[in-house]
């Protein structure tokens, strides 16, 4: 999604320039990570995707007929799903996958404005929507399943690996892999000098935005005494792969060094058990540790079983917001985007929330009982107000929504 690289050094050699052949060395492996995941360039394009539970209309607690599911998904069914299907993008570009616990999740193609984005992702979401209503089911509303227990309805290798690598940890990882549903914004890295501020306010706004819009106080039917027990399930799933990355000076050198750190959790094979012998990471494999030594794909595929609440990917994947009703993910999705297109915005973005960047835990548990979340999160929504109003590619009435929902919100504390 990024629109240009300009990437030097021993650790920022362009893909291209990489050998093809195995990974023989540490640093080679993370001179690639660095190359691929931290890509520089002018902030212009943003993208979305959105995710939800699927439940029986009839009976939200019943667990989901895939067979029923495949049907109302048509043409536009993954291959996880159905393997015959063409997998047809939805009419506005956005391409429809499903994980574990049978929850949809539609991504749109990067755009330029915001008004743009919205229109055709909404009219996809709406799509989608009535395309499952047809078939007698419909989509969650919250960031958690609030009624079923978690249950893997994908018999696919990768996720079989997944959660019997997360099983041997605790429930949160099976949570997270099937019961959980967010909203994700893709935004542009921006220029390379802005990298280090860009990267560390991102994560710096995630407390805020996560308890701002926490949306998933239910589990199992019961309160859980968490605003959000997504983003809980999320921290005690398999903390060095889904706690939020280190914020350095040099962010491409410290996530390079993380990731070949972090064990690895599958291991892809022509039969179907891709199940990893337990915490060897991705260095250790460079070393011997399980044979012969991995390739790019097999990094590839490694770093594509990260999940930070802010993951590069060539692009910012920001992963730390609940799914919101009906067009809601437009609010957070809106203000992010707002904070992020002006570099004096982001100082100011680091200016206020440094009392909370560190957060995490309490704003998953207390959302905006916290009251230094939620004065952080007054200030910077005002920013984001702000900024919205001054957009000209702004949907008309957004930045007064993203006002009036917020204020709610601090006003319900």
């Amino acid at each position: 999604m990024a629109v240009s690289i300009e990437q030097e050094g021993d650790i920022r050699s362009e893909p291209q320039e990489m050998p093809t052949s195995r990974l023989r060395t540490r640093a080679e492996a993370e001179a690639y990570v660095a190359s691929v995941c931290f890509k520089h360039g002018p902030p212009r394009l943003v993208g979305v995707e959105l995710e939800w539970t699927v439940h029986h209309a009839e009976d939200l607690r019943k667990p989901l007929d895939t067979a029923l599911l495949n049907r109302a998904l048509g043409p536009h069914a993954p291959d996880s799903l159905n393997p015959d299907s063409p997998h047809q993008p939805l009419p506005n570009g956005s391409v429809l996958t499903l994980e574990p616990g049978g929850q949809v999740e539609i991504s749109s193609p990067p755009h330029e404005a915001m008004d743009g984005l919205f229109a055709a992702v909404e009219a996809d979401a709406e799509y989608l929507r009535e395309a499952v209503e047809r078939a007698g089911l419909v989509l969650g509303d919250r960031g958690i399943d609030p009624w079923r227990a978690p249950r893997r309805v994908l018999s696919v290798p990768r996720y079989a690996a997944m959660q019997h690598a997360f099983d041997r940890i605790g429930s949160g990882g099976r949570r997270m892999m099937c019961s959980t549903a967010g909203v994700q914004v893709c935004l542009d890295m921006g220029e390379r000098e802005r990298l280090e501020a860009r990267w560390a306010a991102l994560h710096a706004l995630g407390p805020v935005f996560t308890a701002t819009f926490a949306n998933s106080p239910v589990s199992l039917g019961a309160e859980t005494g968490w605003a959000s027990a997504r983003a809980r399930s999320l921290l005690h799933t398999d903390p060095p792969r889904t706690r939020p990355a280190p914020i350095t000076s040099d962010p491409a050198r410290c996530w390079a060094g993380h990731v070949l750190d972090v064990p690895v959790v599958c291991l892809r094979r022509q039969s179907g058990d891709w199940t990893a012998p337990s915490g060897i990471s991705f260095a250790e494999w460079i070393g011997g540790s399980l044979g012969e030594a991995p390739n790019r794909d097999d990094l590839e595929y490694h770093l594509s079983t990260m999940f930070p609440p802010v993951r590069p990917r060539g692009y910012f994947e920001v992963r730390y917001l609940d799914a919101q009703p009906g067009s809601e993910w437009m609010l957070p999705v809106a203000a992010l985007t707002a904070l992020f297109r002006s570099e004096t915005v982001v100082d100011k973005v680091l200016e206020e929330t440094a009392p909370v960047a560190h957060r995490w835990v309490s704003a998953a548990r207390d959302g905006l009982h916290d009251s230094e979340i939620a004065r952080s999160a007054g200030a910077i929504f005002d920013l984001a107000c702000r900024c919205l109003e001054a957009a000209p590619d702004a949907p008309s009435g957004l930045a007064e929504r993203v006002a009036a929902s917020v204020g709610r919100r601090l006003g319900a504390r």
